[in-house]
């Protein structure tokens, strides 16, 4: 009895997709209604899913396979939101293609041994359940970002990753610094989502489309090409530039990538090190099409790369913790991966993200135990073990190593220049919109001003704030 492929890819991709989502429902409704899970059922039902997921990928990576597809497999669900007049809507539709597949497949691969491996480090921590929950989101949003066919769908993904990812940053709320750090990461995400929104919305103002599959003509990915004139490019990729530079943390959007270490190893190993730090990157691929139309957008992509390259791998070798060095070791490959991009590669970097993310991800499930085992070898022998010799003496003075270090100690300045140029007049703005509408409705409602000085100029708010 033959098997229709239409009904037996439709099923396989509501495991996929809907797996994670029935994950994120039955982890978190139990703790709403005043239930308590076990730690077996979480974890195990975190696992379960994610396999059957994998396996159903697997079989979608068969199907594209054996049918000879040149373009991709397109999922379209029904319309949710549709508005004739200006010619939108908007229904959840996933894409599998060369470069879809892959990702997803890494992306279900790499969540199954943070599962596995989180059962066993999280335990009999107070916050085990909600550790699970919040992994469920990140894989519900990871995997509807990769697997995206429209702009809108990838968005979706794209605020789901990055909600999961600032709460675990903060996941350890008794202390202080897990919570600033972890609203430093979610003010980066909200600049770079505003900027992946304002080009989301000007795609469909200019071609009345965001679907992947119609942007990109007759050709799949990565030979498609967009039809769209040469300034209406430009404008949206620098748009989906700058929303990929805060996601990947590329310069000068730097700053974030560290203080992010300080949420649980498992969950920095699989965003920092693996998925999340790659989506950006992801995004600058699939939108492609849009580089190849505007040289300039390259070239920006290019400049990026280097940048972060430099600062990232000078950074990295002063820091005095593993998982910060690690960080900036990530930073410093994606930093190379953007460089490809530019260069007009397309399967070379998507290779070397699925390779740096294995990698790096077993190194940071391994850097407890190695810290440990390098601990039990200087003690057996009595002195520190050094691995590599300084070069800089033989042509820095000692004066520019000095400064060099400084530098790298810094982040060469990007959090300062941040600050300074663009939190503090943002926050200098708004603040004297506020006291501008507070005058004005004490003016309305016949009350005697509360402040004297509502309306002060930009500069001295700027004084006050430093």
């Amino acid at each position: 009895m033959s098997v229709d492929p239409n009904l037996a890819f439709n099923g396989l991709v509501l495991l996929v997709a809907g797996g994670p989502a029935l994950l994120l429902v039955a982890l978190g409704l139990p703790p709403l209604l005043g239930l308590k899970l076990s730690e077996r059922f979480a974890a195990g039902l975190s696992r379960l899913v994610i396999l059957v997921g994998l396996l159903a990928l697997v079989g979608i990576a068969g199907l594209f396979w054996t049918s000879g597809a040149e373009r991709a497999l397109v999922f379209k669900g029904s319309d949710w939101v549709v508005l004739e007049e200006v010619h939108f809507h908007f229904r959840l539709e996933l894409i599998f293609d060369w470069l879809s597949i892959p990702f997803a497949i890494l992306s279900y691969g790499l969540c199954g041994l943070i599962a596995a491996f989180a059962a066993n480090y999280m335990h009999r921590e107070p916050g085990y359940q909600r550790f699970f929950f919040l992994f469920a989101m990140f894989l519900l949003g990871i995997n509807t970002a990769v697997l995206a066919g429209s702009i809108e769908t990838l968005f979706l993904g794209w605020e789901l990753v990055g909600l999961s990812s600032a709460l675990l940053v903060a996941f350890f709320q008794e202390r202080v610094a897990p919570v600033d750090n972890g609203l430093r990461v979610w003010s980066v995400y909200r600049f770079a989502d505003a900027a992946f929104l304002m080009g989301a919305a000007l795609l469909h103002h200019l071609t009345g489309e965001g679907e992947f599959a119609r942007l990109a003509g007759t050709e799949g990915w990565p030979n498609a090409a967009i039809s769209l004139p040469e300034g209406q490019a430009l404008l949206i990729g620098l748009l989906m530039i700058v929303a990929a530079a805060g996601k990947s943390a590329l310069v000068p959007f730097s700053g974030w990538l560290p203080r992010a270490m300080e949420g649980p190893t498992p969950s920095s190993a699989i965003f920092y090190g693996a998925l999340s730090i790659h989506l950006g990157t992801y995004l600058l691929l699939r939108l492609s099409p849009l580089l190849d139309r505007v040289p300039a957008l390259s070239w920006l992509v290019l400049g990026l790369g280097l940048i972060t390259v430099l600062i990232a791998s000078l950074a990295g070798r002063v820091q005095s913790d593993v998982k910060s060095a690690l960080a900036f070791a990530s930073l410093t490959q994606v930093g190379l991966i953007a460089i490809e991009i530019g260069l007009g590669l397309r399967y070379l970097p998507l290779l070397h993200m699925i390779g740096h993310a294995c990698l790096r991800t077993l190194q940071l499930l391994r850097a407890p135990t190695l810290l440990r085992d390098y601990q039990l070898l200087e003690n057996a022998l009595g002195r520190h073990v050094s691995n590599r010799r300084n070069p800089w003496p033989a042509w820095l003075s000692a004066g520019g190593q000095i400064r060099l270090y400084r530098w790298g100690l810094e982040r060469g300045y990007l959090d300062t220049l941040l600050d300074r140029w663009l939190v503090r007049p943002f926050l200098a703005v708004f603040r004297w919109c506020d006291r501008a509408e507070r005058k004005w409705t004490d003016l309305l409602s016949g009350r005697p001003s509360r402040e004297s000085d509502l309306v002060r100029p930009t500069d001295e708010l700027l004084k006050e704030l430093r």
